[in-house]
């Protein structure tokens, strides 16, 4: 396998050899239950299903019981697709990934959702600094977006102009971050730096491209 479906349990921090402090980032890794096994012949494509962290069946529509249950699995939370895997590493229907498929040292992706701040201003969203100072009247220019060059032409604000609105909840990609430390009995991994999302947020962790 390439991947796994893990959820972020904190930030804390590591010495490395020199002594030097790193900050990093606590993942819960699995373990993954194979729900799917995509094929070229009947899917189009090849693909391998893993689902994660276990949900009430109350919860779970009939459809997805079923579909848990073909693999011999709880209902599962979250459900990711993974198209990159090493042949010789595939997985089979219901079997179960865990941490082992990373290597202390290696580099790897982490996409996750970055926090929801909602509406934000251009300071904020955009590393705006106002006037920077409150002399000569602007009193009230501080933080605020200045002109947006809409005259008589164009008549009209162009797309993509940097002003204020929703900020965050996106779908956020941090690549090539170091495995520093495996914790396999408690499914965790370590890596280096920080990753999008608040403490508890899914998280899908890739070997690096």
């Amino acid at each position: 396998m390439s991947g796994l479906i893990g959820k972020k349990i904190g930030m804390t921090s590591m010495f490395d050899a020199s002594g030097k402090n790193i900050p990093c980032t606590v993942i819960q890794a699995g373990p993954c239950v194979v729900t799917q096994v995509k094929t070229l012949e009947k899917d189009g494509y090849e693909a391998i299903q893993l689902s994660f962290d276990d949900k009430k069946e109350k919860n779970t529509s009939k459809a997805l019981q079923g579909h848990f249950a073909k693999a011999k699995t709880t209902p599962k939370r979250m459900v990711a697709e993974f198209t990159r895997f090493e042949k010789e590493h595939r997985k089979g229907f219901g079997e179960v990934v865990g941490v082992d498929v990373f290597i202390e040292g290696e580099f790897i992706d982490v996409v996750g959702t970055s926090k929801g701040k909602g509406f934000q201003g251009v300071v904020k969203r955009h590393g705006f600094h106002g006037v920077g100072q409150a002399t000569h009247g602007q009193h009230n220019r501080l933080r605020a977006p200045g002109s947006l060059g809409a005259s008589s032409w164009p008549s009209r604000v162009f797309k993509g102009m940097r002003m204020a609105g929703r900020t965050g909840g996106n779908r956020v990609k941090m690549i090539n971050l170091q495995v520093m430390k495996i914790i396999p009995e408690k499914n965790i991994i370590v890596v280096k730096g920080s990753v999008p999302g608040p403490n508890g947020s899914y998280l899908i962790v890739e070997r690096w491209s």
